[in-house]
């Protein structure tokens, strides 16, 4: 059997090292893999496709005219070019909103020669007519026809026309022409929202969860902080997020004895709080690995979430969490692992924490390891992949 995957990224970000991940474990087995991505990322299995000035291009043209995958003829054409020379059973899809596809003509290729394909739902992008979620804006326009798009000028940035409804009926014709279609969800939330759209037409329709590499995320030997210590992660933390909001919030009502780690990007020109101290964007997953270990909680402040991969991450290395009650978020949370809070709940956020403070992380430690241990094994959750591929193949 002969995989490729899309993927815009490879061997960085959540999706970019869990397309690696399995590329990696299917060497392993002797299976031949190839990865498509933009990435500089250097391998003998590795294709890079787009440029800068093309990816530049191709999303200045969706700002001008609605369509967010219409273009990147060239990079598309070299993907398809790679795909008949390496001849896959089965192609992959993961994140394509990177401003390197042209979805339709991908499409049309896939459909003309009859490839398996599974497409992996790392947001909700597949079935929607451009947007990556939706349920704060509490739109499901999706479910019948998008169009008068509330998100038209976030996520992926439309500045004047709205071909939302447009394509989402090419999306909805294009990946059922696909005979053989497999989608996967990586949280039951997600899984059941793609039941709720065309997408519930494809031939087969799963959950596998998103995987932790167990031996990286394991509970380290670190040194501790002398204030009990809250890690908040995320992808890009400005001034107009709900999640920077909720955590100025949650700064004013934390304990004098409690402090909190901010990873990731910041952009803010108010200087955060004296009990918030940065710590930037943590590529390494050994130091990420520390990181968890090293602090005494991990509170999630994303309201939404495919899966929440630092979630379990975190668990992995023996931190509790306290999530939102919302989207995929609270099914990381398993018995003896952590809280899940009502959205914006600060004060109830706080409550937890003292909770877990008077209970002491190793009260918590055993029961996150064997959750995570238990659902989220990546050679188990591997196999299942590969078992998927297999059955999409004998229909």
């Amino acid at each position: 059997m002969k995989i490729v995957q899309i993927n815009a990224v490879c061997g960085k970000g959540s999706t970019g090292r869990t397309t690696k991940e399995l590329s990696d474990t299917l060497n392993q087995s002797g299976m031949e893999n190839l990865i498509i991505s933009t990435s500089d990322y250097i391998a003998e299995n590795h294709v890079q496709v787009g440029s800068v000035l093309e990816n530049k291009l191709h999303a200045l043209f969706a700002r001008i005219f609605g369509y967010d995958s219409h273009y990147s003829y060239f990079s598309t054409r070299k993907i398809i070019k790679t795909l008949k020379k390496f001849k896959p059973d089965v192609v992959h899809l993961r994140n394509l909103h990177g401003n390197y596809v042209n979805l339709p003509k991908l499409l049309k290729f896939l459909s003309k020669n009859d490839i398996a394909t599974v497409i992996t739902l790392h947001d909700c992008w597949f079935f929607t007519g451009k947007c990556t979620h939706y349920t704060t804006q509490k739109c499901y326009n999706w479910k019948d026809n998008c169009g008068s798009c509330p998100q038209l000028k976030k996520d992926i940035p439309s500045l004047v026309f709205d071909k939302t409804s447009k394509q989402l009926q090419e999306k909805k014709k294009g990946f059922l022409s696909i005979p053989r279609l497999a989608v996967v969800g990586v949280s039951d939330w997600i899984t059941n929202e793609a039941k709720k759209s065309f997408l519930k037409d494809a031939k087969i329709i799963r959950r596998i969860y998103n995987w932790i590499d167990l031996d990286v995320f394991y509970p380290r030997e670190v040194e501790k902080n002398d204030k009990f210590t809250v890690l908040c992660i995320g992808a890009g933390w400005n001034e107009n997020s709900e999640k920077l909001k909720d955590l100025i919030k949650l700064s004013k009502v934390l304990p004098a004895d409690m402090e909190i780690l901010l990873a990731g990007s910041v952009s803010t020109n108010e200087p955060l709080p004296s009990n918030v101290k940065k710590v930037g964007y943590v590529s390494s997953t050994d130091e990420l690995a520390k990181l968890y270990s090293k602090v005494d909680a991990y509170v999630h402040l994303s309201r939404e979430d495919t899966f929440g991969k630092v979630i379990a991450e975190a668990l992995a290395c023996g931190t509790p969490a306290i999530v939102y009650n919302s989207t995929a978020c609270p099914e990381l949370i398993g018995k003896g692992c952590g809280y899940v809070v009502e959205v914006g709940g600060v004060n109830a956020i706080v409550d937890r924490l003292k909770e877990i403070k008077s209970n002491g992380k190793g009260g918590y430690l055993n029961n996150c390891v064997k959750f995570v241990k238990d659902n989220f094994d990546k050679q188990n959750l591997i196999n299942e992949t590969v078992n998927l591929y297999n059955d999409l193949l004998n229909r």
